[in-house]
């Protein structure tokens, strides 16, 4: 049997589960499907990937995802590795697997690739939430995100095929469908659109979930939606990262932080009963403590209850990590803070 090993985001969740069901019957075969968000999180495959070979001595070991995608030199060297694939050569696996490859590392150029794998999964093991990819990849660059060059440019799988998609899992007995992608909202032709035709060919879905959403791509058409139907779940995840509108600028976000108290407001209007939730990065580069606080009101002030705080983390070969940085330990501090003001709100 197959182990797949999944770190970092929904999406990984979603390929991973592709690959459990492809390699199912596969013996000594083991895929660690990577994250590259933060140093942190590469380390943490690292550590992850020697300990998998000790326990497993004679069994094959694959490495793929964003860490492989944008870092294969790093894992090169390691020789517990036998195969390293990128993000595109994910989606084609089992053909790497079946042929006697001279070399380890097989990493093409992501932003050559406009596909996605278009398997239709029947389930997710040990959950009762099913995720649905709806896109991949993202056309804006943030100052401080690697994700783009791990994943590409935004590309959207076609309507048709995610209406299958949740036809099957709602089969299989899900009752919590949520849509994710890298950029979500990115989704083209209309991410309302496509919320509204899931809604319109599956009215009696139980509940219907969204990951991350960007606050400056939410439109009144979906707000109109969140309104009219109830078996959207009126919990809603932000991508905010930053509570002052000066630190936003130079994230490149497009977004302000009036514009996060205005939707929140939005959306209780239609939904009183609505409840949100938001990342945030603490010790972005130039950022000050009166930045800081900025970040730390606006929780109150936009009516956020779940926090999702991560201490800024450099990545090389974004303009963030060319900008004046913040002392490690301030960031380690400021973001203990806003974590404690969470777990404060929670009771």
């Amino acid at each position: 049997m197959v182990e797949v090993v999944t770190l970092g985001c929904r999406i990984n969740s979603y390929e991973s589960e592709i690959l459990k069901e492809k390699f199912a019957k596969v013996d000594n075969l083991v895929i660690v499907n990577t994250c590259a968000v933060t140093k942190e999180a590469e380390r943490q495959c690292r550590q992850t990937i020697r300990k998998l070979r000790k326990q497993n001595p004679e069994a094959k070991i694959v490495v793929t995802g964003c860490a492989a995608q944008v870092n294969p030199q790093t894992f090169a060297k390691m020789p517990e590795i036998d195969l390293i694939l990128g993000n595109k050569e994910k989606t084609a696996i089992e053909k790497y697997l079946q042929t006697d490859l001279s070399e380890k590392t097989i990493v093409g150029d992501i932003f050559k690739y406009d596909g996605y794998d278009d398997y239709l999964i029947t389930g997710f093991e040990g959950r009762q939430r099913a995720f649905v990819q709806v896109q991949q990849g993202c056309n804006h660059r943030c100052t401080y995100c690697i994700v783009p060059f791990a994943r590409g440019n935004n590309r959207s799988v076609p309507q048709q095929k995610i209406l299958e998609q949740i036809k099957t899992l709602l089969e299989q007995g899900f009752k919590e469908i949520c849509l994710t992608g890298v950029d979500v909202c990115s989704y083209q032709p209309s991410f309302s659109g496509l919320v509204a035709a899931i809604l319109q060919t599956f009215p009696e879905i139980p509940s219907l979930q969204f990951g991350s959403l960007d606050p400056a791509a939410i439109d009144d058409e979906f707000i109109n939606l969140v309104g009219k139907h109830k078996n959207i779940l009126p919990m809603f995840h932000l991508s905010i990262q930053s509570g002052d509108n000066l630190i936003l600028k130079r994230m490149r976000r497009r977004h302000s932080r009036e514009d996060v108290i205005n939707l929140c407001n939005k959306i209780r209007a239609v939904r009183p009963e609505a409840t949100f939730g938001a990342d945030f990065i603490c010790g972005f580069p130039t950022e000050k403590e009166e930045n800081f606080i900025n970040t730390y009101n606006l929780v109150d002030e936009a009516g956020i209850s779940r926090l999702h705080v991560f201490p800024y983390s450099e990545r090389p070969g974004t303009p963030a990590a060319l900008m004046p940085q913040v002392d490690v330990e301030e960031r380690r501090e400021r973001a203990k803070r806003l974590r404690e003001k969470g777990e404060v709100i929670n009771g």
